[in-house]
């Protein structure tokens, strides 16, 4: 009886076609992916740290409203990734896009400064996680110490920076050991977030004694220029967007695991939109009860208040249940599912950025690329791509010890990197000669070139005011310090480049050969 052989995957088949062979194992399905992708968003992640500034400086009605319109930009950017996803599932994915997208001439260049962005945009989005989910631990330990009226515990900044670095092992030895339990926790995490989202949405404006109007919810519009130093009303509104723009983007978190997945030329896309669509909805709604459940706008920011002013989130949770049951319980409760949403955001974003500087080591884009694109015998991971993203990380937290503003410029460098890692093959999509392009399932045909255009302009603006400054008057207390990091790490990437790079550094490179060319 003749042996019937196992139809090929549709991603894989797709990526022979590319020129890669099978090395990882493709094992994830759509609900897998998703998770994956809903859980490098996350519900709580983004808006949490940034809330509070957010509101302070233009009130409530520019923050609720900043969401929806980044909402909407945000669609056209990944509609027009899901495209081109469909049509290269590759783990390599934004910067491999750019490689073929660029052509021969331009394709070196652009893979090289996509994968470069995006590498600095997923090692700093580690240690955004890391920080955050520190600063609500930081909170947990203050409301069970007795809160900071009474025996107060706020976590000194060697015990952060032990808590931030704590973190980072925990998710590098996960990513390293437990690529199968990754996979479970996951999809944990998109439950852990939707219950959880449900619960203190639906919960938190209930329990509060009092909740504000929906007058001053969607149009209270209020400035505090003494404590933020800001005295320009659109530029007041502009850095009230940031939340929103710092929260809705790590949806191409399924593209990094495209070689992983079952049909990714299908499930990528729907991954990259599902996830879009479910942050979308559920975002809007957790700041809409923060927002409700506000007691008192002011005493949110006082030092003196029972967070020590340090964490507006964690106010507005302990004033709903203080008031009404006379105890933090409630608000400790809430405070740790939001703390499980940054732990599963940093363990897979610590799984994307391995991802990413595996691709770029197999094309020999890093140095000692022999090191770092090895996989685990056993394990069948980037272990060592881990390893390097988990150091990179430790040594972005370590000015914790000494300034105050390491949050401020550590998520500008995420944003921008991560961020302007889109534009690059989006811009090649939209100039590039359409019969050089192999659709995938995915297609938008005629729309391509308007939704790209949108898409590209949206995250040019979105770089743009990540480098703006965020207080006033400048000081050294007060700079936002990311123009000066990214200039100094691009500035010497770039050069790199036209020194030697660009002798050597052709992109992507093939590991089976094949006999048509055509991408």
């Amino acid at each position: 009886m003749e042996q019937q052989i196992p139809e090929m995957d549709s991603g894989e088949k797709r990526l022979n076609e590319l020129g890669y062979k099978q090395e990882l194992r493709r094992e994830m399905n759509l609900f897998k992916t998703l998770a994956i992708s809903f859980s490098t968003m996350t519900l709580f992640t983004g808006i949490t740290p940034l809330y509070g500034s957010s509101l302070l400086y233009a009130g409530p009605a520019s923050l609720v409203w900043g969401w929806v319109v980044v909402s909407f930009f945000t669609w056209f950017v990944g509609i027009a990734m899901a495209e081109i996803c469909s049509s290269f599932p590759t783990t390599g994915s934004l910067y491999f896009w750019a490689a073929h997208l660029a052509g021969p001439k331009w394709g070196p260049f652009a893979s090289w400064c996509c994968a470069w962005l995006e590498t600095i945009g997923l090692i700093a989005g580690i240690g955004t996680q890391a920080y955050a989910g520190s600063q609500t631990l930081q909170s947990i330990i203050l409301l069970c110490t007795g809160t900071n009226k009474g025996g107060r515990y706020l976590a000194p900044k060697w015990l952060f920076l032990c808590m931030y670095t704590g973190l980072t092992l925990i998710w590098a030895f996960l990513n390293t050991f437990a690529l199968e339990v990754i996979a479970f926790i996951d999809m944990i995490s998109i439950w852990w977030q939707v219950i959880g989202g449900l619960i203190i949405v639906i919960m938190l404006p209930l329990v509060a004694l009092s909740t504000q109007s929906a007058s001053y919810v969607f149009t209270k519009f209020e400035m505090a220029t003494e404590q933020t130093g800001v005295s320009s009303k659109p530029y007041a509104v502009i850095l009230s967007f940031l939340v929103s723009q710092y929260s809705l983007y790590g949806y191409d978190a399924a593209a990094h695991l495209t070689e992983e997945t079952k049909g990714a030329d299908k499930n990528g896309p729907i991954a990259i939109l599902s996830s879009i669509g479910i942050i979308s909805l559920f975002g809007w709604a957790y700041i809409l009860a923060l927002t409700f459940s506000i007691h008192d706008f002011d005493y949110l920011f006082d030092t003196s208040n029972e967070t020590a002013g340090v964490f507006v989130p964690a106010q507005i949770l302990y004033d709903a249940f203080h008031g009404r049951y006379n105890n933090s319980t409630g608000a400790i409760i809430l405070l740790f599912i939001i703390w499980g949403s940054f732990f599963f955001g940093g363990l897979s974003i610590t799984t994307s950025a391995a991802r990413v500087v595996y691709a770029l080591s197999r094309d020999k884009g890093i140095p000692f690329s022999s090191t770092w694109r090895k996989i685990h015998p056993k394990h069948k991971v980037p272990s060592n791509a881990v390893w390097l993203c988990a150091g990179m990380c430790f040594l972005l937290g370590l000015p914790i010890l000494i300034v105050n503003v390491v949050f401020t410029a550590i998520t500008s460098i995420c944003t921008i990197g991560w961020v302007g890692g889109y534009a690059v093959p989006i811009f090649a999509r939209m100039v590039m000669a359409e019969k050089n392009f192999k659709p995938g399932p995915f297609y938008l045909g005629k729309a391509r070139r308007p939704v790209c255009l949108v898409a590209f302009l949206w995250i040019c603006y979105t770089c743009s005011v990540f480098l703006l400054p965020t207080l006033y008057p400048i000081s050294w207390d007060t700079f936002n310090y990311a123009p000066v990091a990214l200039g100094v790490g691009l500035g010497l990437i770039m050069l790199w480049w036209v020194l030697d790079a660009r002798k050597w550094f052709k992109g992507p490179v093939r590991n089976i050969e094949i006999e048509n060319d055509k991408i």
